[in-house]
């Protein structure tokens, strides 16, 4: 270990989702609520839907001192952008989550005793919650999201959309296995 306390391989986080825990202290019980807004990072969702880049990201979080390390507990939210599934038109969904992390000590039993990726550690007295937010956020995200639950989607023969179509909208479509026979005879139904 180093005289900071830490283990000496990894580099002191930074970035707008580091939280310094040194004025928390290291008293279980102590504890401090941390609300503040961050941009949030590139490349934060799944296909479909995605937090834009540097759009907000709201922490209302609560950091508790504990026996083995920080316990950090509260709401992460945003709102994501996409488009719809079935339609193609542009959707918004609001995201909340709520997150749970411990984050270990240097030497601490629960650290000693974990694998690297088991739990989070505390590197230089801070906490790093840019990976804790953006799995709880992009589990949260649907995978085929909606503009409408009903939404109908598009017409398979012209592509537009189902719900502006009248309801008698038809495209004449040949089985293929068929098709040659009504190149060569024409029109079968007579």
């Amino acid at each position: 270990m180093t005289a900071n306390g830490s283990h000496g391989h990894k580099h002191p986080p930074s970035g707008p989702f580091v939280i310094d825990t040194r004025e928390l202290g290291r008293r279980p019980g102590a504890m401090q609520e941390v609300r503040r807004t961050e941009a949030a990072p590139a490349d934060l969702g799944v296909e479909l839907i995605k937090l834009p880049p540097g759009s907000p990201i709201d922490l209302d979080l609560r950091m508790e001192s504990v026996a083995e390390g920080v316990l950090v507990s509260g709401a992460v939210s945003a709102t994501a952008s996409g488009e719809c599934g079935r339609c193609l038109d542009p959707v918004e969904e609001q995201v909340q989550v709520r997150i749970v992390e411990l984050f270990a000590y240097p030497g601490s039993t629960t650290d000693e005793t974990t694998d690297e990726d088991e739990i989070s550690r505390l590197v230089d007295d801070r906490v790093n919650l840019e990976p804790v937010s953006r799995n709880a956020i992009v589990l949260a995200l649907p995978l085929t999201p909606l503009c409408d639950p009903d939404c109908m989607g598009l017409c398979a023969g012209c592509g537009e959309r189902l719900e502006d179509l009248p309801e008698d909208h038809t495209h004449e479509q040949i089985d293929p296995r068929w098709a040659a026979l009504q190149e060569k005879f024409g029109n079968l139904d007579q």
